[in-house]
């Protein structure tokens, strides 16, 4: 789904951050714990959501970084080969994103000094590569004076899916980037309309670009235990110890993401700068936006991976997925059928954001 993006847009002093976590629940039964979204083709293209995402930041830096589950590190250092195993770092247990990404940006530090790191999830899809390249270049501009940068995505419809960021006054020297006023949680409906409607707003897409030596510092104002873990952590990173510290170090984290942890409070303080962007930014968070990144048949159908027919009776639109046995659909508008070695589900477009529940409604003792 990515572009190609020309080698010459390499930024020399980047360091990418990837966070692959999180399960994806609402990709049931296709994303499980074991088996999460970033580490599946959900498009069909032949290529993972994380192998997308490096193959992308690749084209910018010679340096990237993942952070993972341990359970997953296997299978994500089989699947992007080329990142080096010096920089894959799997984290023991679930500590949120700020963990994550302050212990990769100060292992970051300790190998090469004070160094700009760009932190971009394993699991979102950008199909403008070139527009990609142009607002974190920008993005690393702004976060060299001593900015916390995000690239905020340019709305194109009022939802209430994603967290909002109220954009100020440009930033002094650097175009293309604004001051943050404030971020905003998830709005409802009605306020989302609003919001769009009288403009000045992007959504949150939680890439962030920052100088590690400016991260770490207002750790230790704002989350001082996860800044004295990440860096003891990090010491100990490249020698003998690495097992012992994080045996010790990493339950003690404060489990928290990194908007809540500092670029919340920062922005307050006129710390944090957004690069508003148009990319072709899609966060497939269900089946409901899966179904609506890809084309239908001409008789409505989006079959992925079906090894046999799917055939519509008095019904219209439906997103089939997997299965080997012919799949028909029988007065049921926008259904959704997914099947797996381990589980069928049905369900509908519209209850899309249900699904989280269904793994636990079918779990045996």
């Amino acid at each position: 789904m990515t572009q190609a993006t020309p080698r010459s847009r390499a930024i020399d002093d980047l360091v990418a951050i990837v966070p692959a976590g999180g399960v994806g629940s609402r990709l049931w039964p296709l994303s499980q714990p074991h088996r999460p979204k970033f580490l599946l083709d959900l498009l069909g293209t032949g290529s993972t959501l994380i192998q997308d995402t490096v193959t992308r930041l690749s084209e910018l830096t010679d340096e990237v970084y993942i952070v993972t589950g341990a359970r997953h590190a296997d299978a994500v250092a089989e699947q992007v080969p080329t990142v080096p195993a010096e920089r894959l770092i799997a984290e023991p247990s679930p500590r949120d994103s700020m963990a994550a990404i302050a212990l990769a940006a100060a292992v970051v530090e300790h190998r090469r000094g004070p160094s700009v790191v760009g932190s971009f999830a394993a699991d979102h899809v950008i199909t403008e590569a070139e527009a990609f390249a142009e607002a974190v270049a920008t993005a690393v501009e702004a976060a060299r004076t001593g900015m916390i940068v995000t690239i905020g995505i340019e709305p194109t419809e009022p939802s209430s899916a994603f967290g909002y960021i109220r954009q100020g006054e440009p930033l002094a020297g650097v175009e293309g980037a604004l001051q943050v006023v404030a971020f905003t949680e998830k709005p409802d409906a009605e306020t989302a309309q609003t919001m769009l409607a009288d403009g000045g707003y992007v959504w949150n897409a939680g890439m962030f670009v920052v100088r590690t030596d400016v991260l770490l510092g207002h750790l230790e104002r704002l989350q001082p235990a996860i800044a004295a873990g990440a860096r003891a952590l990090a010491a100990a990173w490249d020698g003998p110890d690495r097992a012992e510290a994080l045996e010790r170090i990493w339950p003690t984290l404060t489990r928290i993401a990194i908007d809540h942890a500092i670029a919340e409070p920062v922005a307050l303080e006129g710390g944090v700068a957004v690069v508003p962007a148009s990319l072709g930014w899609h966060d497939i968070g269900d089946y409901d936006s899966l179904a609506s990144m890809l084309t239908p048949s001409d008789d409505g159908v989006i079959a992925i991976g079906c090894a046999a027919p799917v055939g519509l009776v008095r019904s219209t639109g439906a997103l089939v997925v997997g299965g080997t046995r012919p799949v028909a659909i029988v007065g049921l508008d926008d259904a959704v059928v997914v099947e797996t070695d381990e589980a069928l589900l049905v369900t509908t477009r519209q209850a899309a954001q249900a699904v989280k529940d269904a793994g636990a409604a079918v779990a045996r003792d």
